[in-house]
C-alpha cells in the first residue's frame, strides 16, 4: 500500500478544511481537543513529577548536595527541549492518533522508575539523573500535541482551543505538586511497596508512602493511550521532514521564539525550581539561617517558622495555567500582541519587585517574614504574567504564519522554551538567583520592544 492510500484509511481524514464552516466537523475537533488535553495533562504530570520528589530526596535518606539537586531538577528541562525538537516533526508523519497513543505509553517509564526509587535511598546519582532525563518526554509531547490540535480548528477559534489545551495541560504541573503531599500520606494507595521515614530537620520523622506520588498516575496514562487509539483521527498535512524546516527562513520564527522563552520559559523554569529555591532561601536548607540556632529548631529567628515549600509550590503553576486558560478567549477577541505586551511589562515589574527578596534579611524574624511574603507574592505575580503571555503568543503564531508553518513554529518555539527548567537550574546554581533574575528583567524588556515594534503598534508589520 502506498503512502497516499495509507492516508486514506480509517485513521486519516480524506479531506479537512476547518475554515469551511459547511464541512468542518466541530464534534471531531472538540473531541480531539479534550482527549489530547487529558493526555497532555498527564504528560506534564510526568514531566514535573521530579520537581515534587527531588526537594524531599535527602529527607528520604539520600545525601545529595544543593548543586546536585539543582542539576537533577534541571535535567527534565534539558531533555524536554531536546525531545520537543523530535516531537515537533511528528504530527505530519505519525498523525494525531499514533503520536498521542505512543507518547502516553512512554510516560509510564520514568513515572514507574521514580515510584520504585523513592522507596529505598540506594539509587546512584546517575540513575536518578536518567529518570529525570526520561521525565522530559512529558515535556516533549507539547510540541507534537499543540500543532496537531491546531490542524483541527479554524483560525478564529485557535486562540481559545490552544489556550484551553495548553492551559489545562499546564495544570498537570500544579496537580502533581498539589496532590503529592496527600498521596504520600495514604497507606491505602500503596499497592506496591512499604512505607518510608521522611526526616525533616526540626520535625519528628513522618511515615510516608512516596511511591504513591508516581504510581497513582500510571493507570490514567494507560486510559489516555486507550482513548487516543480508539477515538482519535489524523489530519493529512503535506510536509515532509525537510519541508518542516523552511520556518527558519522566516524572521518571525526567531522573534516569536524569543517571546515564548520569556513566557513559557519563565513558567516552566520557575515551576521546576520554585520549591528548591524557596527551601534554600527561607527553609532549613539555608545554612546561614540554621547555623547558630540549632539544626533541630523549627523557630529560627524571633518566631520565624521554616516554610514548607510543599504548601506553596503548587500555587505558581496553578496561577500560570489558570491565566493561560482565562486569557485565551480574550486573545481571540482582542488579538494576541496586546496581551504579549502586557505580559512583558508585567514580568519586568514583578521580577524587579521580587529581586530584593532573593537575599533575605536575617536581622529579625519580622524582617525575614516580610521578605518571605515579598518573595512568595512576587513569584506568584511572575507566574500570572507568564501565563498571560503563554496564551497570547499561541494566538499570535497562527495569525502570523500560514497553517503548515504555524504548526512547525508552535512546535519549535515550544521546544526552545522547554529548556526553561534547565536554564533556571543552571543559572541559579552558577550565577546566583539575584543575577539570574536581573537577566530575566533585561530579557523581558527586550521582548517588550520586539512586541511593540513588530506586532502591537499601529501600522506594525505583522499585527497579530
Amino acid at each position: 500500500m502506498n503512502s497516499t492510500a495509507a492516508k486514506r484509511s480509517g485513521e486519516w481524514l480524506e479531506s479537512w478544511d476547518p475554515e469551511n464552516e459547511s464541512t468542518w466537523d466541530s464534534g471531531l475537533a472538540w473531541r480531539t481537543l479534550w482527549i489530547t488535553t487529558f493526555c497532555l495533562t498527564l504528560a506534564f504530570v510526568a514531566w514535573f513529577l521530579p520537581s515534587a520528589i527531588i526537594p524531599k530526596l535527602n529527607a528520604l535518606g539520600y545525601s545529595f548536595s544543593k548543586g546536585e539537586l539543582y542539576w537533577m531538577a534541571a535535567m527534565p528541562g534539558l531533555s524536554a527541549g531536546l525531545f520537543r525538537l523530535a516531537w515537533m516533526t511528528m504530527p505530519p508523519i505519525l498523525g494525531t492518533r499514533k503520536m498521542v497513543t505512543l507518547t502516553s505509553l512512554l510516560l509510564i517509564a520514568s513515572t514507574l522508575g521514580w515510584g520504585v526509587r523513592v522507596q529505598n535511598p540506594t539509587a546512584p546519582y546517575w540513575e536518578l539523573m536518567t529518570l529525570a532525563f526520561l521525565a522530559g518526554i512529558g515535556g516533549g509531547a507539547f510540541s507534537g500535541f499543540m500543532p496537531s490540535t491546531s490542524y483541527f480548528f479554524p483560525k478564529s477559534k485557535q486562540g481559545t482551543a490552544l489556550g484551553l489545551q495548553a492551559g489545562l495541560g499546564n495544570f498537570g504541573v500544579s496537580l502533581v505538586q498539589l496532590l503529592t503531599p496527600y498521596l504520600i500520606a495514604g497507606s491505602f494507595l500503596a499497592f506496591w511497596g512499604g512505607s518510608q521515614q521522611l526526616a525533616v530537620p526540626g520535625k519528628p520523622p513522618e511515615e510516608v508512602w512516596y511511591q504513591n506520588a508516581a504510581f497513582v498516575w500510571i493507570p490514567l496514562m494507560v486510559v489516555g493511550a486507550a482513548l487516543a487509539w480508539t477515538m482519535l483521527k489524523s489530519v493529512p498535512v503535506k510536509a515532509n521532514f525537510r519541508q518542516q524546516f523552511d520556518i527558519f527562513n522566516n524572521a518571525d520564527t526567531w522573534l516569536m521564539t524569543l517571546l515564548y522563552i520569556m513566557t513559557f520559559g519563565t513558567f516552566s523554569g520557575l515551576a521546576a525550581q520554585f520549591g528548591l529555591l524557596m527551601s534554600n532561601l527561607y527553609g532549613g536548607g539555608n545554612e546561614k539561617i540554621v547555623n547558630g540556632f540549632g539544626e533541630a529548631a523549627t523557630v529560627l529567628i524571633d518566631g520565624y517558622s521554616v516554610p514548607d515549600p510543599v504548601k506553596f509550590v503548587f500555587l505558581g503553576p496553578l496561577i500560570g495555567a489558570g491565566a493561560r486558560v482565562a486569557f485565551a478567549p480574550l486573545t481571540d477577541r482582542m488579538g494576541g500582541a496586546i496581551w504579549t505586551l502586557i505580559s512583558g511589562l508585567g514580568l519586568v515589574v514583578s521580577i524587579s519587585w521580587t529581586i530584593p527578596a532573593l537575599t533575605p534579611d536575617l536581622s529579625s524574624g519580622e524582617a525575614l517574614q516580610s521578605d518571605f511574603n515579598r518573595f512568595l507574592f512576587g513569584m506568584l505575580a511572575i507566574f500570572l504574567f507568564a501565563g498571560i503571555g503563554n496564551a497570547s503568543t499561541f494566538k499570535q503564531m497562527p495569525m502570523i504564519f500560514e497553517r503548515r508553518q504555524a504548526g512547525g513554529v508552535i512546535g519549535w518555539t515550544a521546544a526552545i522554551a522547554a529548556f526553561g527548567p534547565f536554564f533556571f537550574g543552571v543559572g541559579i546554581n552558577t550565577v546566583g538567583a539575584t543575577a539570574f533574575f536581573a537577566i530575566g528583567v533585561a530579557w523581558a524588556l527586550m521582548c517588550v520592544a520586539i512586541t511593540w515594534m513588530r506586532y502591537a503598534r499601529k501600522g506594525a508589520p505583522k499585527p497579530s
